[in-house]
């Protein structure tokens, strides 16, 4: 395993330059082999999870995701306030900023930054409950692609570009899992669900997330500065195939389903007229057998 290390990180240390030494040592970055296994063991168990629960009972985890969903609503939250507050203490520039040119402030926010790498291994588990409670229509490709490629990619920016420019996007996004995890914990209570209004509001929050991403981003390449290029025709690149991803969602789950509705709203009505027409034939038919009988 040590070789493979070893072999792996002269690789990447050739194609991507040398690391930030600010993250040697921190937990799950000195080698890439983690979180790879990590990421197989996912998959594995995305492919393998519902066939082992296809005969079984459904598991309600009701308690355990009320827990859960706070927990990341949490950490979220705490995520979002240390890097905003230390985007301020470091004047970081929203058009371009490097990433060693603000200081004690810079540390903060590569501290923080690890919180957020390390939080989508923890956010595996959303899947791992949709396999629990038998809820395989969420296992989208859309939510395996997301879940898979973040942890992988935010190893690769912790251990090249853990500051600076790369802040952005993870505010945003702690941002947006502020409300996903807040909706996800409060929907966990049934007695909650009919208040709950804002899930379409997140799925179009996302989308912004990800414009307004890529506006930032492409101002650091309009007006550059020390931070790498590469990175960030990388991230515009990312965050276009997940607007993609997230705008056939989006039309899939509420359009559609607003079409549908409308379908079945007019049905129901031809069935009800139809059902009063038939009625009524019905009964003009009583009567003429009456008179007959009469006569």
């Amino acid at each position: 395993m040590e070789l493979m290390d070893k072999t792996i990180n002269s690789y990447f240390d050739v194609w991507l330059g040398p690391r930030d030494p600010r993250v040697k040592g921190w937990l799950l970055l000195e080698n890439y082999t983690p979180t790879f296994i990590f990421s197989v063991l996912y998959l594995l168990i995305v492919w393998l999870g519902p066939k082992y629960m296809r005969n079984k009972q459904p598991f309600s985890c009701r308690g355990i995701l009320v827990i859960y969903n706070l927990g990341l609503t949490l950490l979220s939250l705490y995520m979002f306030y240390e890097l905003v507050t230390g985007v301020l203490e470091g004047g970081y520039n929203f058009f371009c900023q490097d990433t060693h040119s603000g200081g004690e402030a810079d540390m903060k926010i590569i501290r923080v930054l690890w919180w957020y790498y390390f939080s989508k291994l923890i956010e595996f588990m959303d899947t791992f409950f949709f396999i629990l409670r038998k809820n395989n229509h969420q296992i989208t490709v859309l939510h395996v692609y997301h879940h898979a490629t973040m942890l992988n990619i935010w190893w690769f920016v912790m251990n090249w570009v853990p500051c600076g420019h790369s802040y952005f996007g993870a505010t945003l996004n702690s941002f947006i899992h502020v409300l996903m995890y807040s909706y996800y914990g409060l929907s966990a209570v049934p007695a909650m669900r009919p208040y709950l209004w804002w899930k379409k509001y997140i799925t179009q929050g996302q989308l912004i997330q990800f414009v307004l991403t890529i506006f930032q981003t492409s101002c650091g390449v309009v007006w550059p500065c020390a931070f790498p290029q590469g990175w960030l025709y990388f991230q515009i690149s990312y965050m276009i195939s997940l607007i993609v991803l997230f705008t056939n969602f989006y039309i899939q789950t509420y359009n559609k389903k607003a079409s549908s509705r409308r379908k079945e709203y007019q049905n129901g009505s031809m069935a009800n007229a139809n059902g009063y027409t038939n009625s009524f034939s019905s009964l003009e038919n009583n009567v003429k057998q009456r008179k007959q009988r009469k006569d």
